[in-house]
């Protein structure tokens, strides 16, 4: 057990007790117990396996490689339309997480099992096509181009999914526009926003 953890199980207000079951299971499964994202997350040999997660309608337990998981049973959601890697089981009492304490262990179990192996997610580049917009504007920048192209995937992603949202053309370039300076500094999407709230 972690000390930075206990102080974070110990200030939880939101699904304490389930969050205290899961971590209990978890960590009958060997894992190393770390805090990171301000969250109770498990490790095998340096790499992320599962997070605990608390939301105002649930709880959950995400297995950062969850798309390689077989999910027998059927207990793995994505948690947003877009996720490529991870998958999480959702829990609102800890009645559903003692019931499925055998299930979780031989989910984690084969989450260590994918890590053993040295598995990788494959990530689709970009989901989505690139808007005629941006596509414009990165054929008349080639340093916009280049900049683009040197962020990560997920980054790139973002982007063109921000970017594709607005149904018209004028809104998309306005999007564009904004934040031609962000990728030519190398930041991604939601980078300088969490700048903005430091500030």
């Amino acid at each position: 057990m972690n000390p930075k953890v206990e102080v974070f199980f110990s200030k939880a207000k939101k699904w304490p007790e389930e969050m205290k079951k899961m971590r209990a299971i978890i960590l009958d499964c060997g894992l190393n117990e770390e805090l990171k994202w301000g969250k109770p997350c498990y490790t095998f040999q340096e790499n992320n396996v599962v997070i605990i997660q608390g939301f105002k309608e649930y709880c959950a337990l995400m297995f950062f490689k969850g798309a390689l998981l077989k999910d027998s049973k059927g207990l793995l959601a994505k948690p947003g339309e877009n996720t490529q890697a991870g998958r999480l089981i959702k829990f609102t009492n800890v009645r559903e997480i003692t019931d499925k304490r055998t299930v979780l262990k031989a989910y984690i179990f084969e989450a260590i099992e994918v890590e053993k192996a040295g598995l990788k997610v494959e990530y689709k580049k970009n989901p989505k096509p690139i808007p005629e917009e941006f596509q414009r504007a990165l054929d008349k920048n080639p340093a916009l181009k280049t900049a683009f192209d040197t962020l990560t995937p997920g980054r790139q992603r973002l982007y063109i999914l921000h970017f594709s949202a607005p149904k018209q053309s004028k809104t998309r370039e306005s999007r564009i526009e904004k934040n031609i300076q962000h990728i030519l500094n190398g930041k991604g999407l939601n980078d300088h926003y969490i700048q903005r709230k430091k500030r």
